[in-house]
């Protein structure tokens, strides 16, 4: 009599089965998968990126040396999983622009440039700026600016150049976001408002030290041209009201203490208006918080017109 085979449980059988599936749809999910590889070939295999040499004259001793461009063929295909909490796709363009800074003065500098990057039209897709510190006398310090992430509809970047270059001396130029300069306190300007030709920049006066500082009064200030030379002929006022009566009321000045990370504000206001005589164009302005601080160069720009005038505004506590 056959004796017979012993009776597998089905589960027993259809464990492998289950095991291999189970792996593959791991793989088939993964986020951020990308299924272009070393095998791809095709249209779409991705090209190496592609790097020109730029003959640029550049703009106060900055120009552009290459521009690097990823490849306009189609990029390998990406596979994202979707959540509810995010869904960004964006990546960096990949243009990098290689870049040199050269010193033709006679004191170490530190440089903010603006690079603009276009498209094959001229048109402006993106701006991107770099700060380049203590660049000494005759030396040519070397860096790379990226043009970072695009748009998806963004045009194809083909070239780049200088757009803006401001300079100071390292010794007064702004502290870098998230510094303390030895002295404990860190001076800087914002981007500024402009409305019907009246302007106004806010000054801003951090103690990042460790004892209290106080200032009364307004800032002191000195104008300069693009040479870094004094700017002779504008009056500056104390407060606004000389300027315009629509900035809001002046306060009184009056001594402001501030302890470890308190601030202060004061402002810059002035009108464009041209008439007769020669627009007055003023670059860089050198402010001291108080007599004796150290002082510190900023680049407002100010655009005077000809009204050869500048109102100040004193320091007031900063809201928290």
């Amino acid at each position: 009599m056959r004796t017979p085979a012993p009776h597998r449980p089905a589960l027993a059988r259809t464990a492998p089965l289950l095991s291999a599936l189970a792996a593959t749809a791991l793989l088939l999910t993964a986020c951020g998968t990308e299924r272009a590889g070393a095998g791809n070939t095709g249209a779409d295999a991705a090209e190496p990126p592609s790097a020109t040499q730029v003959d640029d004259p550049g703009k106060d001793g900055v120009r552009i040396t290459r521009l690097t461009l990823p490849s306009p063929s189609p990029s390998p295909t990406r596979s994202y999983s979707v959540s509810a909490d995010s869904l960004d796709l964006a990546t960096d363009s990949g243009v990098v622009a290689d870049y040199e800074v050269t010193n033709e003065g006679t004191q170490t500098l530190t440089y903010s440039v603006v690079f603009t990057f276009m498209s094959g039209d001229g048109g402006a897709v993106t701006n991107q700026t770099a700060t380049v510190r203590d660049v000494g006398p005759g030396k040519t310090v070397r860096g790379t600016v990226r043009a970072g992430q695009l748009p998806p509809a963004a045009p194809r970047v083909t070239r780049a150049k200088v757009l803006e270059v401001t300079k100071v001396p390292a010794s007064e130029a702004p502290a870098e976001p998230g510094m303390c300069p030895a002295s404990g306190i860190r001076v800087s300007a914002d981007q500024g408002d402009a409305a019907m030709g009246l302007r106004v920049v806010g000054l801003r006066l951090d103690n990042c030290g460790t004892r209290d500082y106080t200032v009364e009064g307004y800032p002191l200030l000195k104008l300069l041209d693009n040479d870094l030379k004094s700017v002779e002929g504008i009056e500056i006022l104390d407060g606004s009201t000389g300027i315009t009566t629509g900035a809001g009321p002046d306060n009184q000045p009056r001594p402001v203490t501030l302890g470890p990370g308190e601030s202060a504000t004061a402002g810059l206001v002035w009108r464009n208006t041209t008439t007769s005589g020669t627009p007055v164009n003023v670059p860089y302005v050198q402010v001291r918080a108080k007599a004796g601080a150290d002082p510190v160069t900023v680049t407002p720009n100010l655009d005077l017109g000809t009204t050869g005038k500048l109102g100040v505004r004193p320091w007031e506590k900063a809201e928290r």
